[in-house]
């Protein structure tokens, strides 16, 4: 099984037909290493997601503070609170960042290895949205 980092296809067909709109409910959810995601992945799958307890709720967790902005020649996507479960006990590998309204990927993260939390905090950490930087962009 892999993951594979990047925007998925579905994400960028969904930007050429507007179909995305920061009115839309954006989530993360987070993976172990038997999941296979990738640029193909079209939607949100419970496959080999987290299992649900110790701190995790199946489907993830709602991302908050959607922001676009422009740096330079280049467009980012953002939210502005990096996505945590506290008091949780969670392995994972990866994770999807989602469109909840329609279902539709948006974009996979790879870890590079298993991430664990022994009843503490998981956090996944956004990159600062700039143009060398940002987690989605497009130049």
């Amino acid at each position: 099984m892999a993951i594979t980092q990047g925007l998925t296809t579905k994400f960028r067909e969904k930007l050429l037909d507007g179909s995305h709109d920061a009115g839309d409910v954006f989530k993360i959810a987070l993976y172990t290493s038997a999941a296979t995601l990738g640029a193909s992945t079209a939607a949100y799958t419970a496959t080999n997601e987290v299992a649900n307890g110790n701190g995790y709720t199946t489907g993830g967790l709602t991302l908050v503070g959607f922001t676009v902005s422009v740096d330079g020649t280049t467009a980012i996507l953002d939210w502005t609170t990096d996505p945590a479960w506290a008091a949780s006990t969670i392995t994972a590998r990866g994770a999807l960042i989602y469109n909840s309204t329609d279902g539709t990927s948006v974009y996979v993260l790879d870890f590079g290895a298993d991430k664990i939390s022994t009843n503490g905090e998981f956090k996944v950490t956004f990159p600062a949205p700039a143009a060398a930087t940002g987690l989605i962009r497009l130049p």
